[in-house]
């Protein structure tokens, strides 16, 4: 079962999902303006931070490519390195960023997950678990063509147990299902797991939310609840996070947002992996989920986050 991880997730080409992006194409687009501006800023004395985080975080990453060929032939060297030798730390980090497609952010993202001594699974489930068929394609095949290695076979080796197995199919069978959840954990005494994990790999999105909505009416407990009760671990967390994405994938992002940044010392880089990766997709409901659950600006909180952290 453990080879079958995340080859299944790209099984599924459910319809795409609906996209609430902060970063829009600008109109009146001028690559080669914007390449001088940038061209400029890294010559300054001191480099003119403030103009590249003005053109770079407000260009989709299809005008930030154009903006760095025009770079390269004018200034007859590459821009991401020209970026990579002026700047430094957090700044570095989040316009390097920018400079991927949304799909390269992520591949590189779950390599420099699985890398080295032991495995970041907190990064790797977030990825894994929520994001859309369609964006797992894409990645899948970009891992490909980045690292020359199979992303399946890469956190299958990296990752060990039930964790590893998990991933999402097909159509169909909705109260069985929802039954089969129930008498394999809460109404039994020890959990069914592999009957919980055959559930939530070889089922689609669509179908998995009507099972949780069923699975009500069989159990005293919705599915968060039963989860946190019958599992633990990476599994309780690749299982909750599935879920929790199923149900609202913003609220959750805007959750781990929250919690990063109210946790001592800030989770900087989960901040950073969620804004980056989520600008050109769903970023503009995330931040009103944020708004809406939380009572506060993401923007403010961020900026009084990193204010704190200096």
């Amino acid at each position: 079962m453990v080879s079958e991880f995340l080859g299944q997730l790209t099984l599924n080409f459910g319809s795409s999902e609906p996209t609430y992006p902060t970063v829009v194409p600008v109109p009146d687009f001028d690559p080669d303006k914007d390449a001088a501006r940038i061209e400029t800023a890294i010559k300054t004395k001191g480099v003119d931070e403030q103009t590249i985080i003005q053109v770079l975080t407000k260009r989709t990453y299809g005008q930030r490519r154009e903006i760095a060929f025009a770079y390269e032939k004018r200034a007859k060297k590459d821009m991401i390195s020209a970026l990579k030798g002026a700047l430094s730390g957090s700044l570095e980090t989040v316009i390097l960023g920018l400079m991927k497609s949304t799909a390269q952010y992520d591949a590189s993202e779950i390599k420099a997950s699985i890398k080295g001594l032991g495995t970041d699974e907190e990064s790797l489930i977030e990825i894994l678990c929520s994001r859309s068929n369609a964006e797992l394609i894409e990645i899948k095949k970009v891992y490909k063509e980045l690292f020359k290695k199979d992303l399946e076979k890469d956190v299958a080796g990296d990752t060990s147990g039930e964790f590893a197995k998990l991933s999402v199919v097909d159509y169909e069978k909705i109260d069985e299902d929802a039954r089969a959840l129930y008498e394999a954990g809460v109404k039994r005494k020890g959990t069914d797991v592999k009957t919980w994990i055959t559930i939530f790999t070889e089922r689609s999105i669509p179908h998995l939310q009507k099972v949780f909505e069923r699975y009500k009416s069989y159990s005293p407990y919705d599915m968060q609840e039963s989860i946190r009760k019958e599992v633990k671990g990476d599994l309780e967390k690749s299982f909750l996070t599935l879920v929790q994405c199923f149900e609202n994938k913003q609220l959750y992002f805007a959750s781990k947002l929250n919690d990063a940044m109210k946790s001592k010392g800030a989770k900087e880089k989960v901040v950073t992996r969620i804004i980056v990766s989520r600008c050109e997709v769903d970023l503009k409901k995330i931040r009103t989920e944020f708004k809406a659950q939380f009572g506060k600006s993401l923007y403010q909180t961020i900026i009084v986050t990193n204010d704190e952290n200096i």
